[in-house]
């Protein structure tokens, strides 16, 4: 079984097909021709060129519409911008105008809204970072994406919404037996559940990335291998069937299991 993915869960958005667009005949007029330029070569982000990036640009917006969006004075990144709910970042998509936003916690993250106007997913950011609710900031951007994880996490409940999803999603229906059998017990489901390929991974506290966490992969059905994450020296353990649960809860919980 190879390691586990590095932090968080990482997406690649397609800024989708190009759209072609005529810039129609060319006009004659005082013997030149005028031809139109074509939209394609057009930057979509003229402000964020302007503005040397899209970190500096996020800062000068911040600035001047009086909004803390928590982005370091050394950011290089439009990252690491922390709140309650998450770490956010900013990010643009390729081949047209769109400010995507994306909310992480350790080992998971997860899109919230994207917009084409920079100044109001400024003002959403520091609003989010307020602590405003999330249904309050529903109404006032509509680009918002309130999902039931996010409703969870606000809830104070982003473990059972985690569950919830990765025993339903029909994606990960190859792990659903290990999933099943790790939710069953009453100890191991108050842990918060991602997936790090086809291993599960279990962590005591999804807002800290430094709590305890192991790692459970099924090579074949009954078989199972167990890793510590951030435990020096530790690789993968086969671990008998009847001896799962008390390992996991162990090695999460308890004194690290010799």
């Amino acid at each position: 079984m190879s390691g586990e993915a590095g932090g968080g869960v990482s997406e690649e958005v397609d800024g989708g097909p190009s759209e072609e667009v005529d810039g129609g005949p060319s006009e004659e007029w005082g013997g030149e021709v005028e031809v139109v330029a074509d939209a394609r070569d057009e930057d979509p982000y003229p402000d964020v060129t302007a503005s040397g990036g899209l970190v500096e640009a996020l800062r000068q917006t911040a600035e001047e519409r009086g909004r803390d969006i928590g982005l370091s004075p050394w950011a290089v990144d439009a990252v690491g911008m922390e709140s309650t709910r998450g770490t956010l970042s900013v990010a643009t998509v390729t081949g047209q105008r769109l400010f995507r936003l994306r909310a992480y916690i350790p080992d998971f993250g997860w899109d919230i809204g994207s917009t084409d106007d920079l100044g109001r997913m400024v003002d959403l950011i520091a609003a989010w970072r307020e602590g405003v609710p999330t249904e309050v900031l529903k109404a006032r951007f509509d680009f918002l994406d309130v999902d039931e994880f996010t409703r969870a996490l606000e809830a104070g409940e982003p473990t059972s919404a985690r569950w919830a999803d990765l025993l339903s999603n029909a994606y990960h229906q190859g792990q659903w037996s290990l999933l099943g059998l790790l939710h069953a017990d009453e100890v191991l489901r108050n842990a918060f559940p991602t997936m790090t390929h086809r291993a599960v991974r279990l962590q005591v506290d999804p807002m800290h990335g430094t709590s305890r966490q192991v790692l459970v992969y099924e090579p074949e059905e009954g078989r199972y291998e167990v890793r510590r994450v951030g435990v020096p020296g530790d690789d993968w353990t086969e671990v008998p069937g009847d001896r799962l649960i008390v390992h996991l809860r162990a090695a999460l919980y308890d004194a690290p299991p010799s």
